[in-house]
């Protein structure tokens, strides 16, 4: 973690209410975020709702830092989960306290920002594959077989960590076994799935 007396932290704070966005991807945020405390949702906004989770993080932390670090566009989307407290720094603060770093220090701090910034992109690329290719290749492989040829899912955990686990929000997982219902591709309701048509979603889920 940076360290936040480095960087001209006002002692002044603010508390922004769940459901608030705090960084829009392909946008240059003119300021850079340390979130005291308070959850926030990384992943890919859809018409103002986190489609595609990337992970939860906790404060103390620094606000995906590695963009302003390294002059960049925000990579990904991040939404208040939680009440937040958060103090802000303007960008061009944060970027003169950078440059008063010695050479070894900033040299090393870019290059943590840039392997994270990668590891991010990877990260987001693969969210973008289709929710329910996802889905499919996730029924696929926890499927068991059953009698008369049939395969079944039992869902053993909450829907919630399995759309955690697939990078999508919990309402996104919902709607996604509902198509998949609806297009005759599994059946049942509950905990208990039933593959109808496994080479369907083995098609679905890219081959």
């Amino acid at each position: 973690m940076l360290p936040s007396e480095y960087f001209g932290l006002s002692l002044e704070h603010e508390v922004v209410p769940p459901g608030q966005v705090l960084l829009t991807r392909q946008t240059v945020s003119p300021w850079v975020n340390f979130i005291d405390s308070g959850r926030v949702v990384l992943g890919l906004l859809d018409e103002q709702a986190m489609s595609h989770q990337l992970g939860l993080i906790e404060g103390p932390f620094w606000l995906e830092a590695s963009s302003a670090i390294l002059g960049l566009p925000e990579v990904v989307d991040a939404m208040t989960e939680s009440p937040v407290v958060l103090r802000r720094v303007p960008l061009p603060v944060f970027q003169r306290a950078l440059a008063t770093l010695d050479d070894t220090a900033g040299k090393l701090l870019r290059d943590v920002a840039r392997a994270q910034r990668q590891q991010t992109e990877l990260a987001v690329s693969r969210l973008a594959m289709d929710a329910e290719a996802r889905c499919a290749r996730w029924l696929l492989n926890h499927a068991e077989h059953a009698s008369q040829g049939m395969m079944n899912v039992l869902l053993n955990q909450r829907k919630r960590l399995i759309a955690a686990e697939l990078g999508i929000a919990p309402e996104t997982l919902s709607r996604v076994l509902r198509h998949l219902r609806e297009r005759s591709l599994i059946a049942g309701s509950g905990r208990n799935l039933t593959l109808l048509d496994p080479s369907g979603l083995q098609s679905l889920a890219g081959g």
